[in-house]
């Protein structure tokens, strides 16, 4: 993995647990070498979990539309900082440069990212690691509601299986990692043929 897409809130929330995940899952991308790929603010989670990776080293890249520069800064101290013209262009491009896909809490924005993401994989159209860090079991209701999804028949299992669930940051990195060493072992094989 040479860097991951975190998605994440804006603001801070109300705990400052969300605040420390945040610094600690930057901290721990930085010093494996594994750069941050996200939404490019400079406020909230989103700045603070970038100030935390630049502060070790890190290589953090930023993707915000032009329309939300007013209302969430760019963040002006990144390695590098693309200013797009749209949210789906904004889209496109973290997916591009990411090798992996983490949602820490947030609001309606990361879980539209979120749900986008782990859509296209359902669909085949990236084969990437999705997971949320499930902070203070910030994600348990969704957990929830995607495990009823699939007991009332509108979601596959398989398909369920496609989001990583850990609360403890390394254990999702090694999981992130044996889901690509995984992918790898299959394309092998199956070149192999």
């Amino acid at each position: 993995m040479k860097r991951l897409c975190i998605y994440c809130g804006s603001s801070l929330g109300r705990d400052p647990v969300y605040l420390e995940a945040a610094r600690v899952l930057a901290r721990r991308l930085a010093h494996r070498g594994i750069g941050i790929v996200y939404g490019g603010s400079s406020v909230g989670l989103m700045g603070a979990m970038a100030d935390a990776a630049l502060a070790e080293g890190g290589e953090v890249t930023g993707v915000i539309p032009d329309s939300l520069m007013d209302r969430e800064p760019g963040h002006p101290g990144l390695t590098e900082l693309h200013v797009v013209a749209s949210m789906h262009q904004r889209k496109a491009i973290m997916t591009e440069l990411a090798d992996g896909f983490i949602a820490l809490p947030g609001g309606l924005g990361t879980l539209d990212e979120l749900f986008e993401i782990l859509t296209w994989a359902q669909l085949g159209l990236h084969c990437k690691p999705c997971g949320v860090l499930n902070v203070k079991h910030y994600y348990a209701p969704l957990v929830r509601l995607l495990d009823h999804a699939v007991e009332a028949g509108f979601v596959r299992p398989q398909h369920r299986g496609i989001l990583i669930v850990e609360a403890d940051p390394e254990v999702l990195l090694v999981r992130f990692e044996e889901h690509i060493a995984a992918f790898e072992l299959r394309r092998i094989g199956r070149s192999d043929l």
